[in-house]
């Protein structure tokens, strides 16, 4: 084995065990210097590393080069250039690019269509369809074979990484493909406000209005992003009219329901109200079990049953984590040429198994139920009993009982000093309206999602 194999290897497994951003702090531009019989010299940038790598990870490191060479009873380190680089696709940057690839717009630029911004690779075919999308799945498929005449507007709404611009693209494939003289963008509400911004600088706003009054089909991905901008939604609204009179095809998507979008202008709420609204759920298990061997077979990964069976169980809640998880098992077996057994699996899958589950506080609670309803977190805490206040504080009250179990009077001090019977009230009341209002049980979903994925930020 030379310098460079052996140093790879360690990396690689270094890297199963470390955060990203530590692997990179601690091993980018280390290398193998020299190796004997029983000694091998690690090269490194600097003092700092150098005193880090040995008192913190002398004893890994040498365990992992024993794994390979056990005649080995010392790493030393020295501070100097490497004399070798290591190979472009080490096991870091091997990984860097499969999640990247699972990334809700990535793809080449050679899948990208620079007219109307749609990414080839998201179509119905590869859809995965499941009871959690079955609706929404139907109501896309439909809107293709009826253009601007059976839901219009169509709305999708779920959390993050669900599969809903998969979904909007697939529709704007679909008709393209089927009919190549179609004006068709594809865009995400950022980058719509991004350019009427720009436009209005440039004093080009008509410009893009006559731009966008000439589609036959609009596809607005993450539509709350738009809320609170008023300029936006004048543009939205205008443009909405104009498409919608000639009986053109809208498509919107959101991370919650029309109702649920904070500061979203009256008419625009009704307007997005007035098609189809369809939501997009958690995957169940044989949904989760199908996407990960279709996109095993998409990636050419030969995995055993068990590997499937474990990532599907233990990864729920997001399509985009189970392609990553699965990206990181390929990375591994793309290294080491050979399919990892379930002990590995399980260790390559430990920063994905064990972040959502570490304790929440009340803190982020708080800041995400703000952040939600977009309002501050001073808001939640002052007197006001405006309509707009009431139901998130009510909201954080239900959450900081359900979640962290405190008590009624240490959630009432945590909300400014509530008398313990408001708290009551308020959890009560959100129990009682949860079982029958769909909206306000997605609205905690999404909030307790924003919650648990703070922790991987």
């Amino acid at each position: 084995m030379t310098n460079e194999e052996l140093w790879k290897a360690v990396l690689g497994e270094m890297e199963l065990s470390l955060t990203r951003a530590n692997f990179t702090t601690w091993f980018k531009n280390t290398s193998v210097l020299s190796k004997d019989k029983n000694a091998v010299v690690v090269s490194v940038p600097n003092g700092f590393i150098k005193e880090w790598l040995e008192n913190k990870f002398n004893k890994r490191i040498l365990e992992s080069i024993r794994n390979q060479n056990p005649e080995i009873r010392e790493v030393r380190y020295t501070i100097g250039r490497p004399k070798i680089e290591l190979a472009r696709r080490d096991f870091s940057n091997v990984l860097l690019e499969k999640e990247l690839e699972s990334e809700s717009d990535s793809g080449a630029d050679k899948d990208i269509d620079g007219a109307t911004n749609l990414n080839k690779k998201y179509t119905f075919e590869s859809f995965i369809v499941g009871s959690n999308n079955e609706l929404a799945h139907a109501a896309c498929l439909a809107v293709t074979k009826n253009l601007g005449k059976l839901y219009n507007p169509l709305f999708l709404y779920g959390g993050v990484g669900l599969g809903k611009t998969h979904l909007l693209q697939a529709i704007g494939n679909k008709v393209l493909g089927e009919n190549s003289s179609k004006n068709i963008l594809y865009i995400s509400a950022e980058k719509f406000t991004s350019n009427i911004t720009e436009t209005i600088m440039n004093r080009t706003i008509e410009d893009l209005k006559s731009k966008y009054a000439q589609l036959d089909l609009l596809i607005i991905d993450d539509i709350q992003f738009i809320a609170g901008k008023e300029k936006t939604q004048e543009i939205v609204f205008s443009t909405f009219n104009e498409l919608y009179g000639k009986n053109k095809q809208i498509v919107l998507s959101s991370d919650r329901p029309p109702q649920s979008i904070p500061t979203l202008e009256e008419r625009l709420r009704s307007r997005f109200e007035g098609g189809m609204i369809a939501d997009i759920g958690i995957p169940d298990f044989e949904t989760r079990l199908a996407i990960l061997k279709q996109k095993s077979r998409e990636k050419n990964y030969d995995f055993n049953e068990e590997t499937f069976v474990y990532i599907a169980t233990h990864i729920q809640k997001n399509v985009r984590e189970l392609e990553g998880a699965l990206n990181r098992v390929g990375a591994f077996s793309q290294i080491y040429n050979r399919t990892p057994d379930t002990k590995e699996v399980k260790n390559i899958l430990n920063t994905y198994l064990t972040t959502p589950y570490k304790k929440t506080s009340p803190q982020s609670i708080l800041k995400a139920v703000a952040d939600f309803y977009s309002i501050s977190g001073g808001d939640l805490i002052k007197r006001s009993r405006k309509k707009e206040v009431v139901k998130p504080r009510q909201v954080a009250m239900f959450l900081l009982r359900e979640e962290t179990k405190l008590s009624f009077p240490e959630i009432g001090q945590k909300l400014g000093g509530r008398d313990h019977s408001t708290v009551i009230h308020a959890c009560e009341k959100i129990k009682s309206e949860v079982s029958v209002d769909e909206p306000l049980k997605q609205e905690l979903v999404l909030i307790k999602e924003r919650v648990y994925n703070s922790f991987e930020k």
